[in-house]
């Protein structure tokens, strides 16, 4: 039993583990922040090119004959 002990109290000290759960969070933040700067620069662009479109030629109906954001 004190074999097993010892090795439980060295597995929870190791710090290996603890080095891949940083770099899974550190990815997935970076995931997380790529996706949302990407979705609202998707956005800006949209509505800049249906400004343009309304402006090139309002009579056709807005930007929603355009295009769909």
């Amino acid at each position: 039993m004190k074999a097993f002990k010892t090795m439980l109290i060295g597995f929870l000290k190791e710090e290996e583990g603890l080095t891949t759960v940083e770099y899974a969070v550190a990815g997935s933040l970076v995931a997380a922040v790529t996706v949302a700067a990407f979705t609202t620069l998707g956005e800006n662009v949209c509505g800049t090119i249906n400004f343009l479109a309304d402006v090139i030629n309002p009579n056709v109906g807005g930007a929603a004959a355009w295009a769909a954001c």
